[in-house]
């Protein structure tokens, strides 16, 4: 028997519920669909259905497949599409892992081209600070923001994130305004607690040397936009990625200081696993991601200019 068939069997009868159902939908008969999932079991030498006289249910063993098995039968639907049409066809489900606060605020926008131009495509996204095990997890694609820790994933660089240090124009009329990094030690500061050292604020100066200061939190979180909300009330001094602080600076809410410094640089990667099949759609959406990234991001250029005028 076909081993592609024998899969479409084991996932059309999971999807329908029933071996009866199956084989409708497949156009077979029961004992056939029986046949051929019972033969993909005897091959993969494990059980993938729980089978009583009223229900059906997968093992964990079988859960897992029915996942790999969905992708493969996708992956091989799109590349039939992808050789019989002029320029391809993208379909499938695509799994992406998206950091919170930017896949908020800056992800949906290209998906949503991505989506016109590929209607086929269905996205599934896990918008999340934690990192996801990528084969583990079952995903396709993550968007990483850091240096990457993991060597066994494969990554392309997008852009690069800069940071900006700012505080509400009311906290800095009251407590004044930071002249050097030092200075941060005297004043009330926002610290994002998913970082290794989170106290440890590093910048280089204008003509290239590095430091470090040690602030003195009045307050943790592991959400950017919630401490850049925080220093909008008036909380305190914030460091932000300027994807996340930029409205805020652009509406008049934050106000950039230190500006004569250099803040901390992270790359952003597309990752994903190297024992993962790249399908059409992964490959396609990684080149869209790199194109619509390319160059200096609005986010950084609207800082540039509202900083000046600050200066």
């Amino acid at each position: 028997m076909d081993k592609f068939e024998d899969i479409q069997a084991f996932i059309t009868v999971v999807d329908a519920g029933s071996f009866t159902a199956a084989a409708e939908r497949l156009g077979a008969a029961k004992s056939v669909v029986s046949r051929r999932v019972s033969a993909l079991e005897e091959r993969l030498g494990v059980q993938l259905l729980h089978r009583t006289t009223r229900v059906l249910n997968l093992t964990e063993t079988g859960r897992s497949f029915y996942d790999h098995g969905t992708r493969i039968l996708a992956d091989l639907a799109e590349a039939e599409a992808a050789v019989q049409q002029e320029h391809g066809e993208l379909r499938g489900t695509l799994r992406l892992a998206l950091p919170l606060s930017f896949g908020v605020r800056h992800m949906c926008g290209p998906i949503a081209t991505f989506s016109k131009q590929h209607p086929k495509v269905r996205f599934d996204l896990d918008l999340n600070d934690r990192r996801v095990d990528l084969i583990e997890d079952n995903f396709d694609l993550a968007l990483r923001i850091g240096r990457l820790t993991d060597s066994s994933l494969i990554a392309r660089r997008l852009f690069d994130v800069r940071a900006v240090v700012c505080a509400s124009p009311h906290y800095l009329s009251v407590h004044g305004v930071p002249e050097t990094p030092e200075d941060l030690q005297d004043h009330q500061c926002l610290v994002y607690s998913n970082l290794s050292d989170p106290e440890k604020w590093k910048y280089e100066d204008g003509d290239g040397n590095r430091g470090t200061v040690k602030v003195k939190p009045s307050m943790f979180a592991s959400s950017g936009d919630f401490l850049s909300n925080a220093a909008a009330h008036g909380m305190g001094v914030v460091i932000q990625p300027t994807f996340i602080a930029s409205a805020a600076i652009r509406s008049g809410n934050l106000t950039p200081v230190l500006t004569d410094y250099n803040w901390p640089i992270s790359p952003a990667y597309a990752v994903y696993p190297p024992t993962r099949h790249l399908s059409y759609r992964v490959r396609a959406f990684i080149d869209f991601l790199a194109e619509k990234f390319s160059g200096t991001p609005q986010w950084d250029r609207d800082c540039d200019t509202l900083s000046a005028r600050h200066s």
